[in-house]
């Protein structure tokens, strides 16, 4: 009774700091709206109070929380739906997140951690800053309310706390499921930040230098936190699930795939503002419609809308009290846009240029960003509107998808080459010598036996070209070259557009009957069946099988794998647990279906060429931006100096 107790005074704890937290926030956002408006510095200035202690509540909450799944405190019911005393401590932690309130209690506070970093880095501008704590914080507040009223994590279970909780969702317990959650929403959160930028200088009238350095290194921060839970999420799903995909275009992996789009295209257009001050309105919209498509995506993944593995919850009524208090934070800012972007202004007075050939092709790059996830976006969201006309049930699967993103993306290489090749001296014998070399590239499909020749010499050539050009921008010293950072981003691209290739075009698998003894010769390997063994482990009990891949030359011995079929102890659920050999040039790919019989099962047996160039090209993508953000660093020390 004195543990129960116990248990209760530190779980309301808690809650009172989640409430103190709401009623920080939203105090403090209308005070430093009211002080700003009227020009009162003290209560313009009450950000500095506000701010901190609303971040201090929700970390100490967010706490207490973990600290409950850590000592398997039943009595608060969050933690005994989402845990039990037999799940690992590393998958304890993760339940923090492994559902809706805990997730929405980790986001808000990532929230209000930006906010406090963004407090540290924009002291030189005080009326900039003090307009973004204000939009953060009224951001911030919403949210704890919407916590506080229907998705409470601290809701108790008292005076009836049951002695075992449930289990945490078993596709949830592997650690691409364990990082990506965490690392999405450390994009979401500086998403809202560049919201608040942008909210900021619409207030302001005037899009300052630091305003827009802000926006470039926040955008390209959120970039490579939207590129690494992109890859998890994609990485768990290859491994986890048994697909043996790499991306189903599932309604909730494109609500984190469109604002990564969108926000590539926000860094494209920055770079064009920054130079030549072009492209202001598309900017200040860009840097609205990313926080509405966040919004958007929170909302898909948490009210049932769309059903996916993926999702957080399905509860139609707090979905829709979520899309109101979505509606409710993104006002200001669509507000502020319809009567104030026709007088915003660059602050240093700037007028722009006649347009040349690398504004065209920026825009052009901003364009084809913009369409990409416009048409993601519409397929996404095509089947719900269909079903609200009662015109019956309709599903848009990945050939719509691939109809236009694989033939765009291939467009974009190529203009993206095109763009790097104005940097160089001799646009003429550079673009001449590119070219030689992405035509050598795309022969490679000719030596090869694709399943679409054509489609396939296209993908090698643009990835060529892509990487030709590049390199060529950084060897061939121009006037206009462009840092390291950037040619690494584009190279990227063409490292993914040769994975997806790989696997579209030269995958080879079999969906066969295997038992003890059975073989199977798939490409130029063959898979022997050796043995079945039982599974059996505090979470979780099953088969797994013991498949030999043979050379199929010679038969020698290549490698082992060992797929498992699971079935979860708490829940009863099923899952597969594929057995993978990665490879720079082929991944061999087993899992486990159905049994079939006392010895025999249905198993899928794969040779994926290239596979791993898909997560090598996420690395690359977010080593690129890191080295973006120190080259905007070194740029910012020399122009001090200078």
């Amino acid at each position: 009774e004195e543990t129960k107790g116990a248990f209760s005074v530190i779980a309301e704890f808690g809650h009172y700091l989640l409430c103190l937290a709401a009623a920080c926030s939203l105090f403090g956002a209308v005070a430093v709206w009211a002080g700003l408006v009227k020009g009162q510095q003290a209560a313009a200035g009450l950000w500095r109070v506000c701010t901190p202690v609303a971040a201090l509540c929700l970390a100490v909450a967010t706490g207490i929380l973990l600290r409950a799944f850590l000592i398997d405190d039943f009595s608060i019911a969050y933690v005994a739906d989402h845990s039990n005393t037999k799940l690992d401590v590393i998958y304890k932690a993760a339940a923090l997140w492994g559902s809706h309130e805990g997730s929405m209690l980790l986001w808000i506070l990532l929230m209000a951690l930006a906010t406090c970093l963004v407090a540290f880095t924009q002291r030189k501008n005080e009326a900039l800053n003090a307009r973004i704590q204000c939009t953060m914080l009224a951001v911030i507040g919403v949210f704890c309310a919407f916590v506080l009223t229907v998705s409470n994590p601290f809701l108790r279970n008292l005076p009836a706390v049951p002695s075992e909780g449930r289990d945490l969702n078993p596709i949830l317990q592997d650690i691409g499921m364990i990082l990506h959650p965490p690392v999405i929403f450390a994009a979401y959160a500086g998403l809202a930040v560049i919201f608040a930028v942008i909210v900021a200088v619409l207030w302001q009238k005037r899009m300052s230098p630091q305003a827009v350095s802000s926006l470039k290194r926040i955008g390209i921060v959120t970039w490579i936190f939207l590129t690494a839970g992109n890859a998890l999420g994609s990485w768990w799903a290859y491994t986890e699930l048994g697909w043996g995909g790499w991306w189903f275009w599932d309604p909730v992996e494109n609500a984190s795939f469109i604002p990564w789009l969108s926000v590539g295209a926000l860094l494209h257009a920055l770079i064009l503002f920054e130079k030549r001050a072009r492209m202001l309105r598309t900017v200040v919209m860009l840097g609205i419609v990313s926080f509405a498509l966040c919004l958007l995506g929170t909302f898909i993944v948490r009210s049932g809308l769309m059903q996916s593995v993926h999702a957080f919850a399905s509860d139609p009524e707090r979905g829709t009290v979520l899309l109101f208090a979505c509606i409710l934070v993104m006002i200001p800012g669509l507000v502020l846009y319809t009567l104030r972007i026709d007088v915003v202004q660059a602050a240093d007075g700037r007028e722009a240029d006649e347009p040349n050939a690398f504004d065209m092709a920026l825009t052009l790059a901003v364009c084809v960003l913009c369409v990409a996830s416009a048409a993601v976006l519409v397929g996404t969201l095509y089947p719900v509107f269909y079903d609200m006309l009662g015109l019956g049930t309709l599903t848009v699967g990945a050939p719509y998808f691939n109809s236009f993103f694989a033939p765009m993306t291939l467009f974009a290489a190529v203009a993206a080459g095109g763009a790097q090749i104005l940097a160089s001296k001799n646009v003429k014998l550079t673009a001449s010598v590119c070219a030689v070399v992405a035509l050598g590239c795309g022969a490679v499909a000719f030596a090869t036996d694709p399943k679409e020749l054509v489609m396939t010499f296209a993908a090698f050539a643009a990835a060529g070209w892509l990487v030709a050009t590049g390199v060529a921008s950084i060897v061939i010293r121009g006037a206009g070259r462009p840092s390291f950072g950037a040619v690494l981003a584009h190279a990227a691209i063409a490292v993914a557009i040769v994975g997806a290739t790989g696997i579209a075009q030269y995958e080879q698998e079999a969906l066969v009957r295997m038992g003890p003894g059975a073989g199977k010769p798939v490409g130029d390997v063959i898979f022997v069946y050796r043995d079945t063994y039982k599974v059996n482990t505090h979470a979780y009990f099953g088969d797994a099988a013991h498949i030999e891949v043979l050379k199929a030359t010679d038969e020698s011995h290549l490698t082992d794998l060992f797929p498992m079929r699971q079935t979860f102890v708490s829940s009863g659920m099923q899952m597969t647990a594929a057995g993978i050999n990665h490879g720079m040039l082929r991944d061999l790919y087993v899992s486990m279906g159905n049994k079939l019989s006392d010895t025999e099962w249905l198993v899928r047996l794969s040779v994926k060429p290239l596979a791993s160039w898909l997560w090598l090209s996420a690395a690359l993508m977010m080593v690129a931006g890191v080295l973006l953000c120190v080259h905007r660093r070194k740029e910012k020390e020399k122009n001090a100096l200078a």
